[in-house]
């Protein structure tokens, strides 16, 4: 092989060596791990459930409610997942329903809160998909209402 060839090799090979001693570098100082009691939630995603943690909301009063952090500038974000809320008569078993979940392409920890409410004289069903309450609400058999409400809930455990 010609010098100039390993000298070549050489220098890339150093190049790598030195890209990943920075990159081992920059380890993420968290402090030591322990481990704290938390409330966790079910809701429902495409017919299972799905645990979370609530952290934070953009809603003084639901800030003191669950009690979570009050966090007032969740409310300008914009584009989020829908996570519904159901109000009023409500299927036995009934849990609040996510747009989304880890593994999705538009899953993110921050949900756009929505109520959604049965139409006087039908008689509610369970609710397990965003898609169900679309279709039902298309149809005229519940409202859905955008409460401008911002909920920072991570979802730590998929369900199957």
């Amino acid at each position: 092989m010609p010098k100039r060839t390993i000298a070549a090799l050489a220098a890339v090979a150093a190049t790598a060596t030195a890209a990943s001693a920075v990159a081992a570098s920059h380890t993420l100082l968290l402090g030591p791990a322990t481990m704290n009691a938390r409330s966790t939630y079910q809701a429902y995603y495409d017919g299972h459930k799905d645990a979370y943690l609530v952290t934070d909301v953009s809603s003084k009063q639901q800030a003191a409610t669950l009690h979570a952090n009050y966090a007032a500038t969740l409310k300008q974000m914009k584009g989020l997942p829908a996570q519904y809320f159901i109000e009023g008569k409500a299927a036995p078993g009934q849990l609040s329903v996510f747009g989304s979940e880890p593994g999705e392409p538009d899953y993110n920890p921050l949900w756009e809160e929505f109520f959604v409410t049965w139409k006087a004289g039908v008689k509610p069903v369970l609710l397990k998909s965003d898609n169900q309450i679309n279709a039902l609400a298309k149809r005229g058999k519940l409202t859905s209402s955008d409460a401008h409400i911002v909920l920072n809930a991570p979802i730590t455990h998929v369900g199957k």
